[in-house]
């Protein structure tokens, strides 16, 4: 693993970004399945 830089050394920094990635994940994955499958769904029909 990568060294990081001394303010951003605290476990904190790293639960924040594995937050911050997760809820985005989720995101992506909400937006395909709500919207893109649908529509390719629809779209063959």
């Amino acid at each position: 693993m990568a060294t990081l830089p001394e303010p951003f050394d605290h476990p904190a920094w790293l639960t924040g970004v594995g937050t911050a990635v997760a809820y985005g994940l989720i995101l992506v994955v909400l937006f395909v399945a709500l919207f893109v499958v649908p529509y390719l769904i629809f779209s063959l029909l």
